[in-house]
């Protein structure tokens, strides 16, 4: 069975963009979240392997919701999203117990690496 995942982002766009590497690689795109508030949700009902999670959102960050999921779930695997210039919080989040981080605009074989490392 392959790997199921969430995809969190506020832009619709990133979503369907991460979502097409995601199943073109044999991935199971199983829920999509357009803010860390819907994310901590969602993930609670979907359980899900593995979780992008975009940064900047409205609602609840990406940080924050990062530290809640951790919270309900000390296993979760989630690799953040960010923008070129966001290297603090990328730290920030590393340490908050992010798997990995991937720049935006995606690339498909970096997405593809650091999500199959994260599962390992």
């Amino acid at each position: 069975m392959s790997a199921t995942i969430m995809i969190v982002d506020d832009a619709a766009f990133m979503r369907m963009m991460l979502k097409d590497i995601l199943t073109k690689n044999g991935f199971t795109v199983v829920g999509e979240a357009e803010n860390g508030a819907v994310a901590v949700e969602k993930y609670m009902e979907l359980q899900p392997d593995l979780t992008t999670m975009d940064i900047t959102m409205p609602e609840m960050d990406g940080l924050q919701a990062l530290k809640e999921i951790r919270k309900r779930d000390s296993k979760a695997r989630v690799i953040m999203c960010s923008a070129m210039g966001q290297q603090s919080m990328v730290i920030e989040a590393i340490q908050a117990g992010a798997k990995d981080f991937i720049v935006k605009p995606f690339q498909a074989d970096r997405v593809v690496e650091a999500i199959t490392k994260a599962l390992k």
